[in-house]
């Protein structure tokens, strides 16, 4: 059905948008708001102070990111350009000015290191984990995630120095292990010796702190983790860096302290190694080892902390803290590395610039003997607090020093050596030279000379009456009495006898190369010499009457080379005496030991001479011997010549040089002496009195003609 004619009925938008006026306007009225009261003026003193201070501020903002950017422009060229001036990396790892010394024993150990020690390259992926893991701990926790600089390291060390009251550069730098080593290349400023006093001048140089220093550091620091990767910076690094005791990286360092490669050190090792790098020198553990033990456990501390070590692992490091070689327990060799150091040619010891090995005569058995028997005398026979001191020489015929010792503190380097660097009086030791010249001049052991009261007018000094010992006469004696009893008036006047002149000469052939004294006092020893001087000559004396030059020295060469540059210096010379004089004379020796003034030297299960020495006022007191094996010498006495309280040659150094003999000879077999065997004679020899005229000797006639004598 069709609706076309019905009206349409209106739409609603059109019925909405007629009535929407008429609502907007009823709306109208309600949403008009009241009127707001008008803003409150601001003071216009504090507005226009706003607008300073913002003004400042943006001027300021302005300025620090330009001046910003420049320095960071300036930063990029200069790390640039410094990169671009670093060297290859394995032009870094060796950086010492000079070279080192090796001491080699007799069998071929180590004892001694002198000069700038560098064992070798180590790698920072070679070198033992638990020493790597140590150095990241102590020095540079964060050094794998740093650039080279690290401002939140620098951040905390200036809040720490700032606790504790120092300004914020001193105390804790917060230098990363990449400035460190920086430091260490002094930013590839080589050494000059035209431009520096001495290497000790240029490494503080290179060591001074600035704020251009730090920032020149910084610089070097960012180039080189540009130029390196991490292990390579560490790597120079553990190879530079000085620890202590001669030893310049961790290699020598491992060598020089537990006889081991780098890369075989355990945790407690490599602890220690990584705490002597805030203080070498005070913390090498051949200086102070319970202090290097305490730092290592703080280390250890730090590295169970930091995550390298489980709780086990710390504490079984803490129970058993690392131990020093037997090597570097010796205390680098002491006086016996010092003595062959100072021996040798200057070019090749203490200023080499090479890498020298030196085998040496030292027997390090002999050495510890030695040590022990004074440790022993002292500790046990010398009052305590004396300030008295020792020295003692061990040495074989040939002069080949075995053992070596130069005062009371053994462990010692560059410490003044008593035993070659002291020249005191011999006193009565030097007899024995003054019998060696009367037995090649002819008389014998049984040759009879009168002890009585004897004078003599010196020219210029007065009349001079010398006087034995007990303030005693025992008339007529045997050559080897006297020498037995140490009686000083039948010395003198054998000595004025056979002549002064060719007493000196003989003792001077001999090896004692002191000036000796002029006048009749020469027989009882006024002239100085030093221990290993006098060692030696009795070493001429026990090898059959042939003169010898001590030495220590066999052979120098330079690490990998095995044809030595120079071989010994020493050894057996020309002849003094003859055979059968010398053999006598080591008879009459014999009787010295064996019931003389030096009974306290005689050893328990084989022969041994010698001669006791004591000089005027008591002020020098030695016992020098041999047995079929060695010579061994000791004195006693005090630095300043203060007189001995009680101490005769026979007494206190007699009992040195016998506990030392005895541990010299364990496990040596047992050989008689080279002497005479005398039976007895039906009359005895000629006394002095009756010596017979110039020329009626043929063996005294040579001898006088060859020494130049009338």
């Amino acid at each position: 059905m069709s609706n076309s004619g019905r009206k349409r009925p209106p739409l609603v938008a059109p019925k909405r948008s007629r009535k929407a006026p008429a609502k907007a306007a009823r709306r109208k009225p309600a949403a008009k708001r009241t009127r707001s009261k008008p803003a409150r003026k601001r003071n216009p003193i504090i507005a226009f102070f706003a607008r300073i201070i913002g003004w400042i501020l943006r001027l300021v903002w302005r300025i620090t990111w330009r001046v910003g950017a420049v320095v960071a422009l300036i930063v990029g060229v200069s790390v640039g350009y410094t990169y671009t001036t670093l060297p290859e990396y394995s032009a870094l790892l060796d950086g010492r000015a000079k070279g080192s010394v090796t001491l080699l024993d007799r069998a071929g150990d180590v004892f001694a290191w002198r000069g700038d020690q560098f064992g070798g390259v180590v790698d920072a992926n070679t070198v033992s984990k638990h020493l790597k893991n140590a150095v990241i701990a102590t020095e540079d926790r964060r050094f794998y995630l740093h650039p080279g600089v690290d401002p939140i390291g620098i951040a905390s060390a200036i809040r720490i120095n700032l606790s504790e009251g120092r300004g914020p550069l001193s105390g804790n730098g917060g230098s990363t292990i990449t400035q460190q080593t920086a430091k260490l290349l002094c930013f590839g400023v080589e050494f000059d010796e035209t431009q520096w006093k001495n290497e000790a001048e240029y490494v503080a140089d290179c060591r001074r702190s600035s704020l251009w220093r730090k920032a020149k550091e910084a610089v070097y620091a960012l180039a080189m983790e540009m130029k390196y990767t991490k292990d390579e910076v560490l790597s120079v690094y553990l190879n530079r860096a000085y620890l202590g005791g001669g030893a310049y990286g961790a290699e020598a360092a491992s060598q020089r302290y537990f006889g081991k490669p780098a890369a075989n050190l355990n945790v407690s090792e490599g602890a220690m190694l990584a705490g002597l790098l805030t203080a070498p020198s005070t913390l090498a553990p051949t200086s102070n080892l319970e202090r290097s033990q305490n730092r290592a456990s703080v280390v250890v501390g730090l590295m169970r902390r930091q995550g390298y070590l489980s709780d086990k692992e710390a504490a079984l490091a803490l129970a058993n803290p690392a131990e020093l070689s037997a090597a570097a327990e010796a205390q680098a060799g002491g006086y016996f590395a010092d003595w062959v150091m100072a021996s040798g040619p200057e070019f090749f010891t203490r200023d080499t610039t090479e890498d020298v090995i030196i085998k040496t005569t030292l027997d390090q058995r002999l050495q510890r003997a030695a040590e022990d028997a004074l440790s022993y005398i002292f500790d046990n026979k010398v009052r305590e607090g004396s300030k008295a001191q020792a020295a003692i020489v061990v040495m074989s015929a040939d002069g080949a020093v075995r053992a070596m010792v130069g005062g009371r503190k053994t462990k010692v380097v560059g410490a003044f050596n008593r035993a070659t660097q002291a020249r005191r009086q011999t006193g009565s030791a030097f007899k024995p030279f003054v019998y060696a010249t009367a037995l090649e001049l002819g008389y014998n052991f049984d040759s009879v000379v009168v002890d009585e009261p004897y004078c003599l007018n010196i020219p210029g000094s007065g009349r001079w009456c010398p006087e034995n010992y007990t303030r005693k006469h025992y008339g007529r004696v045997t050559l080897a009495e006297a020498l037995r009893q140490s009686l000083n008036v039948p010395a003198v006047k054998i000595s004025e006898s056979v002549g002064r002149d060719l007493v000196r000469k003989v003792a001077s052939e001999f090896g004692i190369e002191s000036d000796l004294a002029a006048g009749p006092a020469l027989a009882l020893g006024a002239s100085e010499s030093t221990l290993l001087e006098m060692t030696g000559a009795y070493a001429g004396i026990l090898n059959g009457g042939s003169s010898v030059t001590p030495y220590g020295l066999v052979e120098l060469s330079l690490l990998g080379d095995s044809t030595p540059l120079m071989g010994s210096g020493g050894g057996i010379g020309e002849r003094v005496i003859r055979e059968e004089a010398a053999r006598e004379l080591i008879y009459m020796m014999s009787r010295v030991v064996d019931g003389g003034t030096g009974s306290r030297a005689k050893l328990p299960d084989r022969e041994a001479a010698g001669k006791t020495g004591t000089t005027q006022a008591a002020r020098d007191a030695w016992f020098l011997g041999f047995s079929a094996d060695y010579v061994a010498g000791v004195w006693m006495g005090y630095d300043d010549n203060t007189p001995l309280t009680g101490v005769t040659g026979g007494g206190l150094p007699a009992e040195i040089w016998h506990e030392t003999m005895v541990r010299v000879h364990e496990g040596v077999p047992v050989k008689p002496l080279p002497m005479l065997r005398p039976t007895p004679r039906p009359t005895p020899g000629p006394t002095v009195r009756q010596r017979r005229a110039p020329g009626a000797n043929p063996i005294e006639n040579l001898l006088r003609g060859l020494f130049g004598m009338n």
